[in-house]
């Protein structure tokens, strides 16, 4: 099984190690900020993963937490790989979360969608036209920059040892004619195809099922293959998205989506759906 690496996944373990050996230590941000002769927040924010952290800066907390020796070194590799730049760097000023660089190295995703097609999913022409409809004032430029994005980031799906999707879709996208007929028919069209790969299974909600688990919005449940890098919830809204990573959350969105798969059609059944609505458009 391939490990996959990525700066943000990388800044996300890091944070999360150094306040597990603050805790350990009984030991305040505050007395650590003290000591590193820098603000509070600075230490807040580099172990929730928002800002990097030097090598020195680890070195010195961990110094203050009285870890050293070959723990302290591997601490000091993860320091260092959180520095590298991913090829979504090149594209920060059209990323408003931290979504691109997690999912870079999940081994598998577990996601519901009510509105539209899960990014991994789309054909460049939905893709353009979803973004022009939710940015009418979008330049031509940032547009192609997001559609070349969105674009690159499937690649996770056809690598070697590819990542390993499972989408469950409300029915309700396969009207909503993101287009016009002929974009939403070469959406399908892809979809049915994608739904023969190994590392694919597609489910369709149905009309029928009326009220289910997943009416308060669409998510997606990242999962790694490393223990150290525990999963995390990502439920997107207008203004960019909202990461849920304590164990209550996660337990809650992994029973709310066994509840949406066991609710939707078997992917068989569901690609049957798929080829009969391209039929009626």
């Amino acid at each position: 099984m391939t490990v996959r690496r990525s700066p943000t996944v990388r800044r996300r373990r890091l944070g999360l190690e150094l306040r597990r050996l603050r805790e350990a230590a009984g030991v305040t941000i505050d007395v650590v900020a003290d000591r590193l002769e820098c603000s509070s927040s600075k230490i807040s924010r580099i172990e929730t993963g928002h800002t990097g952290a030097t090598p020195r800066d680890v070195r010195d907390m961990l110094a203050v937490y009285g870890v050293d020796g070959s723990a302290a070194e591997e601490l000091l590799q993860v320091a260092r790989e959180a520095r590298l730049k991913g090829w979504w760097h090149l594209y920060g000023t059209v990323l408003t979360t931290a979504y691109v660089g997690l999912e870079a190295a999940a081994s598998e995703i577990h996601a519901y969608e009510g509105q539209v097609v899960p990014g991994l999913l789309q054909v460049e022409e939905y893709a353009r036209a979803m973004i022009v409809k939710g940015r009418p004032d979008i330049s031509p430029v940032e547009l192609d920059r997001r559609v070349h994005v969105r674009m690159e980031r499937q690649s996770l799906l056809t690598q070697d040892d590819p990542l390993r999707l499972w989408a469950v879709l409300d029915e309700a996208i396969f009207h909503r004619l993101v287009g016009g007929p002929a974009v939403m028919t070469r959406q399908i069209d892809h979809l049915v195809m994608v739904a023969d790969l190994p590392n694919i299974t597609l489910q369709v909600l149905p009309f029928a099922i009326g009220a289910h688990a997943g009416m308060d919005g669409s998510f997606a449940i990242l999962g790694y293959e490393e223990p150290a890098d525990p999963d995390v919830v990502f439920a997107e809204n207008a203004a960019g998205g909202l990461f849920l990573e304590k164990d209550e959350e996660l337990r809650r969105y992994h029973f709310i989506f066994d509840h949406l798969r066991a609710s939707a059609l078997p992917p068989d059944e569901s690609v049957a759906l798929l080829a009969a609505r391209v039929k009626e458009l």
